[in-house]
């Protein structure tokens, strides 16, 4: 059964018109006896504007976590990665805001985002970010992101 506090899941919603204004909605989960779940958010159209020339920047990003008490609910996640269509920032700065907030939203018991970053003039950036060591006993694939050679 689903909160009754959620305002996107179930009804009509737009992208915030910045990530600060985005909000990350949560779910109960009940994560059992066990090593931990990881779950897997891939987003590989992601887009934000360089805060210097106002151009796109796209990127291939995937977030693996471990919950504990909360889930991520995913049309709110949704909303909230688009809400950096017309946000300026770098690479690094929007790699690391994206899993910050779903940290602070869902307090996980660990957390990785890989923000593969399609060339802007000539390089490609990657960036990793996580939490601390990965729980004892869980299965973590390989993101599953080939190193750049042309990406697509």
């Amino acid at each position: 059964m689903l909160p009754n506090d959620l305002s996107q899941l179930g009804h009509a919603a737009r992208p915030a018109a910045s990530p600060d204004e985005a909000v990350l909605e949560t779910v109960p989960y009940s994560r059992g006896d066990g090593p931990p779940a990881i779950v897997r958010f891939t987003c590989p159209e992601f887009t934000s504007l360089c805060p210097v020339t106002g151009q796109p920047d796209f990127a291939h990003i995937v977030i693996d976590y471990a919950p504990d008490a909360r889930l991520v609910e995913s049309k709110s996640l949704k909303l909230f990665l688009t809400s950096f269509r017309n946000h300026g920032a770098f690479h690094e700065d929007c790699t690391v805001m994206i899993a910050r907030r779903v940290v602070e939203a869902t307090e996980p018991l660990w957390l990785r985002i890989g923000g593969y970053w399609y060339p802007r003039g000539g390089i490609p950036i990657d960036v990793f970010w996580q939490t601390g060591p990965a729980p004892e006993g869980v299965y973590l694939p390989d993101q599953g992101v080939a190193p750049y050679r042309g990406r697509g």
